[in-house]
């Protein structure tokens, strides 16, 4: 942004808490090993869970609502929901016995009393030495957990969390209140800072603070989510009243972080399409016509739906920042290439960013294949190029003769990291840039290329290229409204009308055999196979031992009269693409390889795919790898193998017992939908959004209190909000936005020089 507000970083909140009342240097020194430092950063000290003793009273009370469940009021079934169905008594250990079942195994039985009348038992299987040393007799404990009732009708908690009460904190307990607990260190514990004394630390410092946390939402927001203001929803954080309390400000704080994230995507955009013009890249294109005309397939309505959304874009000065996502073989790259051919009869080059030399080697040969004999000039810069090669495809760059230019990372110019800056690579009036797999690149590599493309220019305004970043990675639908928010995005959720799904079937090892046998009479047909095996260990030895081992077994003892070949990873980038050559010109049979196949180019006479200990493969990995066939016309097949003892477990039809074992579901998952978009939010729920699109390096923080699995309601009102106040004040310059720009500087401030970055 050219007007981006400068950093205002706000005064308050830096006071260090060792001169708070009670704390000192050395309890000090074991908050900021925790990451305390400042009254702030307590006040974000958030409480791991709350101990509610507002509406489930004793355990003759809790008996009698579990017996009878409709005997709940709807105020305390939200209590029980807003809490995680955790509850809470307090009482006494009265009894405690041993018990012995199955082979030699013992549990500890301790009953519990509260004087209700009632009394519950408490079981633990694990640590029973430890616990019988902790849970004492007649001391006053407070247990909080999940109840059960038992087949004789008695309350149950399996391993609930066990506090003993200071009898100080006594009448606490029993006052019929929201407690809540944190997570102490060790340090703190060390520095005697006990459960009871960090909460009146807290209570301390949010008195303290209180009149200077100051509201960074903007009135407008407030009011039309009845949000409640900053400094109540953090006192109601800490000590809320009631469960409605602690969801108001849960819900606030939860909208907060979430807004602050996507005022950064909206400011982002807007830098983009206010400061920087773009070439004008308008239809019609008579190469792309040509293109369409000659092609011997029609193209889906997804895919000409996505086309015209590109060329609206296109056709303006403002810089298209769009993703196009799609399932494997929904048919991206002939979207691109359009879009490229478009570019190239306007007169701009286009640049096509791929993540690996085989990828980059797959676009290239399927491109020149596609335009045939046109007068299209297409070029490819990799690493390892013979210098009079690469010198010649330098000088058709720089003269601008090059029209469409494809390459990995050496595209950013440089031969290596340490001489990027030389910039030996000269563009000329770059009009688009694809990005294949985005995610494979930082955020600092796309700001590289596409200042290079802007420098392409002679101009004296300078021209920002149209940004296209392409992911064959189905991307759930939360995900993609906070990782990338500021692109305009285009889904091609439609396969070719001669494309047959995938059949997919998990199988067992004790009948491989069967599988072989079936492999066999596919390549007896004229097809090939691949088989596929995941990695044993990081080890580039192991992994090169593995893989030959493997190759060696097959060959000998499974397949001998058929040829098999090897791809692994311990291998040189142009032994892998002579190997994926030899295998498309069909010298190989069989291709056993390591799960450096899924970014292979395409086979379309393979037809079948076995994939070895599956178990062991993350849920888009093997859809990715399953994506490698099916690229013909022939039914295609992905058998994915894994232990025995699964079958059991496969077969169990009680959901809770599938539950525990995700690869069950993974396995399950690919047996029952070649979605990528369903298995995609399969794979959200089973790892979280942090493994599944890493995002330490998309640039999303890791949220307090938004969760992006579940919270699209909140995610989609966030954005509502900070597009609609970016669109109405581009620069926060206007006074109710005063307190919300200088908030959002002291999050953002390291991110200013990226706000234009896709």
């Amino acid at each position: 942004m050219s007007d981006a507000p400068q950093q205002e970083i706000p005064k308050t909140h830096v006071s260090p808490l060792q001169f708070v009342k009670g704390v000192g240097p050395k309890r000090a020194e074991a908050l900021a090993q925790a990451g305390i430092l400042t009254p702030r950063d307590l006040l974000m000290y958030i409480p791991r869970s709350y101990i509610d003793r507002s509406s489930i009273g004793n355990i003759r009370t809790l008996h009698r609502r579990m017996l009878n469940p409709d005997v709940f009021d709807k105020e305390s079934r939200e209590t029980i929901e807003a809490l995680r169905s955790e509850i809470t008594i307090v009482g006494a250990f009265t009894k405690i016995r041993e018990h012995q079942f199955g082979k030699g195994r013992k549990m500890l039985i301790a009953t519990f009393s509260d004087g209700s009348g009632a009394d519950a038992n408490v079981i633990f299987f694990n640590f029973i030495e430890y616990f019988r040393r902790v849970v004492k007799q007649e001391e006053v404990f407070a247990v909080s957990g999940k109840p059960d009732l038992d087949k004789f009708g008695k309350v149950t908690f399996t391993h609930p969390d066990i506090e003993r009460i200071d009898p100080e904190d006594e009448e606490l307990y029993k006052a019929g209140k929201i407690i809540p607990k944190y997570t102490l260190t060790q340090p703190m514990k060390n520095a005697n800072i006990g459960m009871r004394g960090f909460r009146n630390l807290v209570e301390l410092v949010i008195d303290q603070e209180k009149p200077n946390i100051n509201e960074v939402l903007p009135a407008s927001v407030l009011h039309e989510y009845n949000f409640p203001n900053r400094s109540e929803a953090i006192e109601a954080l800490h000590f809320p009243e009631s469960a409605e309390h602690l969801r108001s400000a849960k819900n606030r704080m939860k909208f907060e972080e979430l807004f602050f994230f996507e005022l950064l995507l909206a400011l982002r955009q807007q830098g983009v399409k206010v400061r920087d013009k773009a070439p004008v890249i308008p239809p019609p294109s008579p190469t792309a016509r040509k293109l369409l005309d000659a092609l011997p397939f029609e193209l889906t309505q997804a895919q000409k739906r996505v086309i015209n959304e590109i060329v609206a874009d296109m056709k303006t000065d403002k810089p298209m920042n769009r993703l196009l996502q799609g399932d494997v073989g929904s048919g991206k790259t002939i979207v691109a290439l359009l879009t490229m051919l478009m570019s190239a009869d306007n007169g701009f080059q286009s640049l096509l960013l791929a993540p690996t030399e085989i990828l980059a080697e797959q676009h290239y040969q399927n491109i020149k294949k596609l335009l045939g004999d046109m007068d299209v000039n297409v070029v490819q810069v990799v690493g390892g190029q013979k210098k009079r090669a690469r010198n010649a495809v330098l000088d058709e760059i720089g003269s601008g003769r090059a029209q469409i230019i494809i390459g990995t990372h050496a595209l950013f110019g440089g031969s290596s990291k340490k001489d990027v800056e030389n910039l030996w690579l000269q563009y000329n009036k770059v009009g688009l840039i694809v990005i294949d797999e985005q995610h494979r690149f930082g955020v600092m590599q796309r700001a590289k290329l596409r200042e290079l493309g802007v420098r392409s220019h002679e101009s004296q305004t300078p021209l920002a290229p149209h940004v296209l970043v392409m992911s064959a990675t189905p991307i759930p639908r939360t995900l993609s409204m906070t990782l990338y928010g500021d692109l305009d995005v285009s889904v091609i959720n439609e396969l070719p009308k001669n494309r047959k799904p995938i059949i997919t079937k998990v199988v067992f090892e004790s009948g491989l055999q069967k599988q072989y046998d079936f492999i066999r009479s596919e390549i007896q047909k004229g097809r090939q196979a691949y088989i596929v095996y995941p990695l044993v260990e990081e080890s580039e030895k192991l992994e090169l031992k593995a893989a030959t081992l493997a190759l060696e077994e097959l060959q000998h003892e499974v397949f001998p009269e058929f040829k098999l070949g090897l791809l692994h990873g311990q291998m040189l980038w142009y032994e892998k693409e002579d190997a994926m050559k030899a295998f498309l010109n069909k010298e190989y049979q069989i291709l056993v390889a390591t799960t450096v196949v899924e970014v292979g180019i395409d086979v379309p006479n393979a037809s079948v795919m076995l994939i070895q200990n599956a178990e062991r493969f993350g849920l888009a990995q093997l859809h990715q790898l399953r994506g490698r066939v099916g690229r013909g016309s022939e039914q295609s097949y992905c058998l994915l193998a894994t232990k025995d003892h699964f079958a059991f477990h496969m077969k169990k039809k009680e959901a809770e017992q599938q539950e525990k074992l995700s690869a069950i579901i993974r396995l399950r998952t690919m047996e029952e939908t070649t979605d990528g978009f369903k298995i995609a939010e399969v794979d959200l729920r089973l790892r979280g959004p942090g493994d599944v699109m890493g995002t330490r390096q998309s640039g999303v923080p890791d949220f307090t209190f938004a969760d992006l699995v579940n919270d699209e309601l909140a995610i989609e009102q966030a954005k509502k909000a900070a597009f609609g106040i970016v669109a109405s004040d581009p620069h926060l310059r206007k006074p109710e936005h005063t307190a919300t720009r200088t908030e959002f500087l002291r999050q953002y401030k390291s991110d200013q020089n990226f706000f234009d970055v896709a």
